[in-house]
């Protein structure tokens, strides 16, 4: 009969001479933080915004004259006043000019989102006159006054001063989006 102390002799009798393998089969697990950025919930929100602007069937319903204004009721007149007199600074500017209309509404998505994530109040988003689409309509134009005035976070947008794009751009008053 062996005893442990036999057994153990025989086995390192056994190894000598033996070399560790120097690489493992094991895997080394590394310890990552996860992000604290809400990912899903910025791409759910991305998805909210793209949802929203949504195009109407017929452009032709929608009517849009030579100058845009659109206000949300409660807005002071004050503030109204200054934005249609260009008198508050543009901190963003969005030129839409040789998109078409699905390229216009994704730059669009993009920059409000952007520009409620930076916490952005005075932009500016130029959409042309027309004056290169067929039958000289001014097709972006028109889908810019739609979608905008479906968007919560937009509390007032008009025709900007002919200095700034006149009728071919807008000037957009934004929500305080901080808490």
């Amino acid at each position: 009969m062996t005893t442990d102390n036999n057994k153990n002799n025989d086995f390192l009798n056994a190894m000598k001479g033996v070399n560790p393998i120097e690489q493992s089969n094991r895997v080394q697990h590394k310890k990552i933080k996860p992000s604290t950025r809400p990912t899903q919930s910025l791409r759910d929100s991305k998805q909210v915004l793209v949802d929203m602007l949504n195009e109407p069937d017929d452009l032709s319903s929608i009517a849009t004259g030579d100058e845009l204004f659109f206000a949300r009721d409660g807005l002071q007149h004050k503030v109204i006043k200054r934005l249609k007199r260009g008198e508050l600074s543009i901190q963003a500017e969005l030129d839409l000019h040789r998109l078409t209309k699905k390229e216009a509404r994704e730059a669009v998505v993009e920059f409000l989102h952007y520009c409620t994530s930076n916490n952005l109040k005075q932009i500016r988003i130029v959409h042309g006159k027309g004056h290169g689409s067929p039958g000289k309509i001014p097709i972006l134009k028109t889908l810019v006054n739609h979608w905008l005035q479906q968007r919560d976070e937009i509390l007032a947008f008009c025709s900007a001063r002919p200095c700034d794009g006149g009728t071919g751009a807008i000037y957009v008053l934004l929500r305080n989006t901080r808490k």
